[in-house]
């Protein structure tokens, strides 16, 4: 395992902890309150987020060597997996994470076999023309026992599988592009991070959203974005207030979205990682 791949997984689990820190958030878990989630809180996904670390570094080298996604990435996905739970007494953390960001550590070290500042259309490039046909099979074959089966057989919307096989739209083309231009546009990083995930919210169909509440929590939270946004997001002198409102709102429904959250962590590794082409 190089240097590389230890400072790789390190972006990662900063990510991750960055997505953490965030605040307002609507339903999930930040420093100030656990959202949504009664079995959970800032301090316990801090340590599940730490707890990944080695087993980020095993992927990215994985990654690099362009090791098989059936035989190599989904062995360490589940031993990192094995190991979070054991930090967290059996609580579901960051299984989501562990998919998602786990397949874009391995494309951006994939990526950086070739450029050591790869640009995010490489690193899409690599995700696809390493692991895109095991990604398309490993949809199409579904998992039945998992929330994302349970959600598909309940509203025929797809979750995380069918985002990785199509090589994270929501990353590459709406939340990458929206942080950087809140950024560029001035916001600080918790601002940023807070319109992009918005973003995201109002896109896609969240599976833990879908879990809990079904369809009309779903549309809920799409609709609940997309007019925060319209108003003007993050970019108004009253965001956070209007944030934080919805974030009761979202509480009192006990609605989360999970999946936007692990792809938000996603957006600010690539965001970090790659360069600005």
């Amino acid at each position: 395992m190089s240097p590389d791949d230890l400072a790789l997984a390190r972006a990662a689990v900063t990510a991750m902890r960055d997505e953490l820190q965030a605040y307002p958030k609507p339903g999930l878990v930040s420093p100030v309150d656990s959202g949504a989630h009664a079995d959970m809180d800032f301090e316990l996904m801090c340590r599940s987020a730490e707890s990944l670390l080695q087993p980020f570094a095993s992927l990215a080298a994985a990654g690099r060597a362009a090791a098989s996604f059936e035989q190599a990435l989904v062995p360490l996905g589940i031993e990192a997996e094995s190991g979070m739970l054991a930090v967290t007494r059996g609580v579901n953390t960051h299984r989501g994470a562990i998919f998602s960001l786990g397949l874009i550590v391995a494309a951006i070290a994939r990526a950086q076999s070739v450029t050591a500042i790869p640009s995010p259309a490489a690193v899409r490039a690599a995700l696809r023309d390493t692991w895109g046909v095991a990604l398309d099979a490993h949809a199409a074959r579904g998992d039945e026992t998992s929330h994302g089966g349970l959600v598909r057989r309940r509203t025929g919307r797809d979750g995380a599988r069918r985002e990785a096989a199509r090589a994270f739209p929501s990353v590459f083309e709406t939340g990458l592009p929206t942080y950087r231009d809140a950024r560029a546009a001035g916001l600080d990083d918790n601002a940023a991070s807070v319109h992009s995930l918005f973003a995201l919210m109002s896109t896609l169909d969240d599976t833990t959203v879908l879990y809990r509440g079904g369809l009309e929590a779903g549309s809920f939270v799409r609709q609940s974005a997309a007019d925060f946004l319209a108003a003007g997001g993050c970019h108004r002198s009253d965001w956070f207030g209007r944030a934080e409102a919805l974030h009761r709102a979202f509480v009192a429904r006990n609605l989360s979205a999970g999946g936007c959250a692990d792809l938000l962590a996603c957006t600010l590794l690539v965001s970090r990682c790659c360069s600005d082409a």
